[in-house]
């Protein structure tokens, strides 16, 4: 049975150590909020009534335990949203006022952040040597230490693979391959480096069985379908977008050098507007400053990188221009109690004239439920692939080299 007015009957479930709250326990909340985002670990916060210190000591509200939220509108079933383990207990005692406790709990990427470690990913060959793993292999060994399931999309993660052996191809001496190496780092900046350069977003998935426990490395560029739509005046109560061109880039160049085939390159990544497409443009050899060689379409408005070697350049490159791109409109606003709006979705938001309306990218999401009902906030990005082109409606290149387009 479908509930007849979903968005008037708010709730939402808490269980601790897998057990619900008591009923009294569960009477003194006053204030649930939960955080979604796409960097860092999401969390849950949770403000309980104390009269008389009644629940001061109790061991339900205690470090470490496990605390799951499902949220949603009755008699509909609920979801759940959140599972992770309580990681901080904050009691108050105001003067003539009720004493609360705020209990936060975080969900299990907050396990990376414990401790920093030295080593480095590799797998010896006969015949071969040293051969470097690569990078969905180490983010899933680092998560699987941590007790974790690594979930790597299949796009990003063949894509890290090629590059890998593209890399190796062309330094077949070995010389050159770059192996990971984590120094003194914990497992938490490690493996977010490591999704930076790739594209990846890395989030714990909570809609993925066993909930919590699922680390995501998502590859974000292929996933267009929203999963909720707002209109201003209507289901969005409101909006603020943020439209900067402070840090824009024609294209980020690199200048490598390939010493089996004693030769110096210069790469050029940019995105195509009008073809809504990465544009890959190399030079072999080229003297003089690249800005000369772009012409004026460049405006002077490219970033030159200094990257470690051949085999990491382009993801350097895109590590640099990416976040450059997808940051240029971004906006925050305020709805209804929506469960649907996660961060890493996609949300169509409209009514807002031609700039503002279409896609965006849910970057973090605050859902509070409280005496006044059940709101969410939501901060997005307007990715360069969700620009005012119309989407492709059917397979096309996503890279053009030297003007011509692959695949």
């Amino acid at each position: 049975m479908a509930a007849r007015i979903p968005k008037y009957a708010p709730q939402f479930r808490l269980r601790i150590d897998g057990e619900p709250l008591p009923v009294a326990l569960l009477a003194a909340v006053s204030t649930v909020t939960y955080t979604d985002g796409i960097e860092g670990a999401d969390r849950v916060e949770i403000t309980f009534a104390n009269p008389g210190l009644r629940w001061l000591d109790h061991p339900i509200l205690q470090a470490d335990n496990k605390l799951s939220l499902s949220i949603g509108y009755a008699p509909d079933p609920l979801e759940e949203v959140f599972v992770g383990e309580i990681t901080g207990v904050e009691p108050s005692f105001p003067n003539g006022a009720m004493p609360t406790i705020r209990v936060t709990a975080q969900d299990f990427l907050q396990r990376l952040t414990h401790g920093k470690k030295d080593r480095a990913f590799r797998i010896s060959i006969p015949s071969i040597g040293n051969f470097p793993l690569p990078d969905p292999a180490v983010a899933a060994l680092v998560s699987a230490t941590n007790l974790l399931i690594p979930n790597l999309d299949p796009i990003g993660g063949a894509l890290s693979v090629l590059m890998t052996l593209a890399a190796y191809v062309t330094t077949p001496d070995g010389g050159q391959v770059p192996i990971r190496r984590q120094e003194s780092t914990s497992d938490f900046d490690f493996l977010s480096g490591i999704a930076k350069e790739n594209g990846w977003e890395m989030y714990i998935d909570h809609t993925q069985q066993p909930r919590g426990y699922v680390l995501r490395f998502k590859f974000l560029i292929q996933d267009y379908a929203p999963s909720v739509t707002l209109r201003w005046g209507k289901s969005l109560m409101d909006f603020t977008p943020r439209l900067t061109t402070v840090g824009d880039l024609f294209g980020v160049t690199a200048r490598v050098w390939i010493a089996t085939l004693k030769t110096e390159f210069v790469i050029v990544v940019g995105w195509d507007f009008d073809r809504a497409a990465f544009n890959l443009q190399i030079y072999p050899n080229l003297i003089g400053d690249i800005d000369a060689v772009l012409g004026p379409a460049a405006g002077g408005k490219t970033l030159s990188i200094k990257p470690t070697g051949f085999p990491t350049a382009l993801q350097e490159i895109l590590s640099e221009l990416l976040p450059r791109l997808n940051n240029r409109l971004t906006g925050s606003g305020t709805t209804i109690g929506e469960p649907a709006i996660k961060a890493g979705a996609v949300i169509n938001l409209e009514g807002l004239g031609e700039q503002f309306s279409g896609l965006y990218r849910i970057t973090t999401a605050t859902h509070t439920l409280d005496s006044s009902g059940y709101k969410t906030n939501f901060g997005v990005r307007k990715e360069v692939w969700f620009g005012s082109i119309p989407l492709p409606k059917g397979p096309v290149p996503l890279i053009r080299l030297q003007g011509q387009t692959l695949g």
